[in-house]
Formats: C-alpha cells, sequence, structure tokens
C-alpha cells in the first residue's frame, strides 16, 4: 500500500499529459502536470488512511511486493504511452486551430518543471501538517485527544483563511487594481482632449475626457468614420455615434448610466436608426471587430453606449467584483430602456443590447425579459458567454433533442439562435418580436467550463466533437478539471476565431441576422469580411 499514493500522482500526470480544449507549451504542462501529480499523491495518502483508519488488512513481505509489481507496471506503460503521444496530440489541436506544430514538447524540461512544482506543493502541505501537529500537541494539555484533533484543524483552518485573504491575497489584488488603473491613463496622464464638439470627451461633453479611460477612449475614437463607410459601400453615410463612460466618470451606477443617457440626447443618438446598448469586458475593452462591421452595415446611421464597471481583467473582476458588473448592466440598461420606451415607435431607433465575455454575462442579467414584455427590445446579441450566464444555460437546455451542446438548436429559431464559427445566425428571416444570438466558438473553454467536470464529463464530452475540438480529448476525473481551468487561462491566446479570440468575420452573420441591414445581401457580407480581414482586436475601421 505505500506505493499507491505514488502510482496515482504518476497516472495523474499522465493523464494530464492528453489533449483539452487549448493547446498548451511544455512550461504550462509542467506546471499542471506537477499540480495533478501533488493531488493525485494526496489522494492517494488520504485513501491509504482511512484504509488503516477502518482496520483493513495491510499486505506484506512478498505479497505487498507482487502487488506493487501489478499496480506499479500499467502505471508505467500509461505514462510512457502519453509522454510519447503528448507531441501529437498536442499538433493535433494546433493543426485544427492552423498553428505552427511543434517539433517536440521539451519531454526533459516539462519533467523538471513538474518535480519542481510537485515538490513546492508536497513542502507547502508538509509545513501545514507540522504545523497542525505543533497545535493539537499544545491542545492535547487542555482537552481530550478527539476535540483537540477537530479543534486544532478548524483553527489552523481559520489561520490560513485569514493569512491568504488578508495577507496575501489582499495584497495581489490590490497590485491588480493599481496596475489596471494605471493602464487606463485617467486625468493627468489622458492624451489631450478631441476639439470636435461632436465627439465624447470634448469640451462640449457632458463626460470627462480623463475619466474615460484608454478602453473608453480608444472606443470612440478608432472606429469607422463616414468616409470609410461611404468608400466601401458606394454611398452616403453617417459618422457613427459612440459614448462611452468611465468607472472614474461618477461613484455610482446610477449616476454614470445618467450620463451616458445626457450625451447620448446631446449627440441625437435617439434619432439614428438602431441604438445598441454595450457592455464592456472587466477592463472595460469593447472588441473592435463587433462593433465596426454593425456600423459598416448601417451605413453609419447607429449609436452605440457603453458604461464601465471594473478595471480587473475579466476572470478577476467575475470573483472580486460581480456585483459591480451587475448592478451597472442593469442600472444602464434600465435607464435607457425607460427613456427609450416613451418615444414615439415610429421614429425612435431599433434597440439592442450587445456584450463580449463578462460584459454578454452582465448584460444578459441586466436584460429584465419581464420588464420588457409590454415594450420590448428589438433584440440581444452576446458573444462568448461565460459558463455561469443563467439565460445562455436556460437556452441550452431548451435545445432540441439531438442538436450538439456546442451549437444548440432551440424551438422554430424564432426567439433563440447559435452561432459559431461553423455555423451562421440563418439570416434575418423567420424570426418573431425579438431576436436573441448567441455567438460562441465549441472550443472556448470560458464558455463551456463545467464545475461537475471534477467527477463526470460534461455534455458536450460526450458527443461526437466539434471540427476545431480534437477527437483524443478524453474525460478524465480529477484531472478534466484542472485542464479546463488552464484552458480557460489560455483562452484568449488562442488564434482568432477559436478558443475565446473572436473577431470580426465572425459578428457579422449574427449582427445581419439580428439587425437586418436594408438592402443588405449575403455578397455585402463577404465584402465586409474581406474588408475587414484584421482580424480578431483590430476591428475594420482601416480596412
Amino acid at each position: 500500500m505505500s506505493f499507491f499514493p505514488f502510482y496515482l500522482g504518476l497516472a495523474l500526470f499522465a493523464a494530464s499529459l492528453t489533449p483539452s480544449l487549448i493547446p498548451r507549451g511544455w512550461l504550462v504542462q509542467g506546471v499542471l502536470g506537477g499540480v495533478v501529480a501533488a493531488l493525485g499523491y494526496m489522494l492517494g495518502r488520504l485513501l491509504q488512511t482511512l484504509w488503516r483508519a477502518v482496520e483493513l488488512p495491510v499486505l506484506r513481505g512478498q505479497a505487498a511486493t507482487v502487488v506493487h509489481l501489478l499496480a506499479g507496471v500499467p502505471v508505467a506503460v500509461f505514462l510512457i504511452f502519453c509522454l510519447a503521444r503528448a507531441r501529437d496530440w498536442q499538433n493535433g489541436i494546433r493543426s485544427r486551430m492552423g498553428m505552427d506544430l511543434l517539433d517536440s514538447v521539451d519531454v526533459p524540461s516539462m519533467a523538471v518543471v513538474a518535480l519542481l512544482v510537485f515538490a513546492l506543493l508536497m513542502l507547502g502541505g508538509a509545513l501545514i501538517q507540522w504545523a497542525f501537529d505543533r497545535l493539537r500537541a499544545r491542545l492535547y494539555r487542555h482537552m481530550p485527544r478527539r476535540t483537540a484533533n477537530v479543534s486544532g484543524l478548524l483553527l489552523l483552518t481559520l489561520a490560513l483563511v485569514i493569512v491568504t485573504r488578508d495577507g496575501v491575497l489582499d495584497r495581489v489584488i490590490q497590485a491588480m487594481d493599481r496596475s489596471f488603473t494605471t493602464a487606463q491613463e485617467l486625468f493627468d496622464t489622458a492624451p489631450p482632449s478631441p476639439e470636435d464638439p461632436r465627439m465624447p470627451g470634448s469640451a462640449a461633453s457632458l463626460i470627462d475626457w480623463g475619466a474615460m479611460g484608454r478602453p473608453g477612449r480608444d472606443f470612440v475614437t478608432e472606429g469607422p468614420d463616414a468616409r470609410a463607410i461611404a468608400g466601401f459601400s458606394g454611398r452616403s453615410a453617417l459618422d457613427p455615434i459612440r459614448v462611452y463612460v468611465g468607472l472614474a466618470e461618477a461613484d455610482s451606477p446610477q449616476e454614470r448610466a445618467d450620463r451616458a443617457l445626457a450625451e447620448l440626447q446631446r449627440l441625437g443618438a435617439f434619432e439614428r436608426k438602431v441604438l445598441i446598448v454595450a457592455l464592456p469586458t472587466g477592463t472595460g475593452w469593447l472588441d473592435p471587430g463587433s462593433f465596426d462591421v454593425v456600423e459598416y452595415m448601417h451605413q453609419g446611421d447607429i449609436a452605440t453606449v457603453a458604461v464601465q464597471y471594473s478595471y480587473l481583467q475579466s476572470p478577476m473582476a467575475l470573483l472580486l467584483e460581480t456585483r459591480a458588473g451587475l448592478d451597472q448592466a442593469r442600472t444602464l440598461i434600465s435607464t435607457i430602456h425607460g427613456h427609450w420606451r416613451d418615444l414615439p415607435r415610429e421614429s425612435r431607433p431599433r434597440l439592442y443590447i450587445h456584450g463580449l465575455s463578462l460584459g454578454a454575462w452582465a448584460s444578459m442579467y441586466g436584460t429584465d425579459l419581464f420588464a420588457l414584455l409590454d415594450n420590448p427590445i428589438n433584440g440581444a446579441f452576446w458573444a462568448g458567454p461565460p459558463f455561469p450566464s443563467a439565460r445562455w444555460n436556460e437556452a441550452t437546455a431548451k435545445r432540441k433533442p439531438g442538436s450538439p451542446h456546442v451549437a444548440p438548436e432551440v424551438g422554430d429559431g424564432r426567439l433563440i439562435r447559435f452561432a459559431s464559427h461553423f455555423r451562421d445566425a440563418g439570416g434575418p428571416g423567420g424570426w418573431g418580436d425579438m431576436r436573441l444570438v448567441f455567438l460562441q466558438y465549441s472550443s472556448d473553454p470560458i464558455v463551456f467550463y463545467e464545475p461537475a467536470s471534477l467527477w463526470r464529463a460534461p455534455a458536450w464530452m460526450r458527443e461526437p466533437p466539434a471540427p476545431d475540438v480534437s477527437p483524443d480529448l478524453r474525460f478524465t476525473p480529477l484531472v478534466t478539471q484542472f485542464q479546463l481551468v488552464v484552458d480557460m487561462i489560455l483562452a484568449t491566446n488562442a488564434p482568432a476565431g477559436y478558443g475565446h479570440s473572436y473577431y470580426a468575420h465572425d459578428y457579422i452573420g449574427p449582427w445581419v441576422a439580428l439587425t437586418d441591414p436594408e438592402g443588405w445581401t449575403p455578397a455585402d457580407s463577404a465584402r465586409l469580411a474581406a474588408h475587414c480581414d484584421g482580424g480578431f482586436q483590430q476591428g475594420c475601421s482601416n480596412g
């Protein structure tokens, strides 16, 4: 029994070499392998302790040697097999994503990293065990042994929580918040404000240029103008209206939403044909690939408004500033909708909600469909919805039997449609009064991570793999969970059109289906895709 924890750790390390959604280099693989090996070893020690606690027989002598060999040989064979296949498994994903193939996975370097991570985790565990032993030894002087053991465990756990929460974790969060705030280039570090009075942040604007932050300034200044749009279409065009309110603009979500509404009114946004209420990602970033294409489609006769709610990267904002995003989304959407619904129906713009990633999650929460029943919006477009998104989960759960989990079909497609890199949203026909579109890549772990993958395979793993997912992907308890966590960390490093890297080409079809641009044809979509051939994060304002 003594070698069982070691064997289990090696088996989980070998299983971690199997492919997941996002390709991994040797360094990341080494860290992942070291973590799951340590967890396997810890689990083995726990099972060993339970075995002895219930006084089950323990093999000794020659019988123990035979059992160790019988258990160790399959583990060694499995490890050798996985190491031999690791490069091909990673290249299988990379080839599907159009990435350069690896010559090797650098097994020696990966093994060194895994051993270092394993050793550090074991050292940390030994220190915790030492602290527990010292603490309960002191408690033995004052209480019975069983009571001392339980009390010692509770006190040590409380101490670890306090140290990590109020010590290390708080300092890490504060450092990240300061670094991301600095990157916003607020106030004194902001560039000169625009002179054009029609621009948010100008002297005539109701919005503070310095408070807008770098993501907001990029958004309002870098989209296509009337000249670029007219050059593409050959027809006259308008300058699109873009309004952005930074987190530093005001203290409360309602004040920021009111400022956004006032600026929209100042610029005449409610006189345009289309109005989009957008929620940015955690840092305040808005994907130009999405907004550029829809502005080209509508000849610039369109306005977009967004309000920032965080400075942190989306995963950290999701964990640490959950309420901030949800409160800002609900406040902004209800404020804009409240003004819009009182306008004459025949002259007001068509109203849409939009968000990417954390912006999708927040805007889904903020879109109260029950509150909109008497005067509904025209539609919503949510790209890369994070796995906790309740409305996305509800829509996916209602898919037709037999339709894939990664590309569901819901009802007759009159209310909800799903689109991906390999499937469009079905065009502008066949809708009901409201249109809801989800854009998701089947290789996006932000969308398809599942907490229950710790012990069971996610639904999409029990179906034939999508074109961008490795057919060699297999579920392994515990290991799959950590593979998907690593995939989420690497998700935006995938090439355009894969993982969590959404880009201009794949926004075109959903926007056409959702907003039905006047006179727009499939040939126009193809021309726009070619015009925007800069890919993810480059938009298409410059062609």
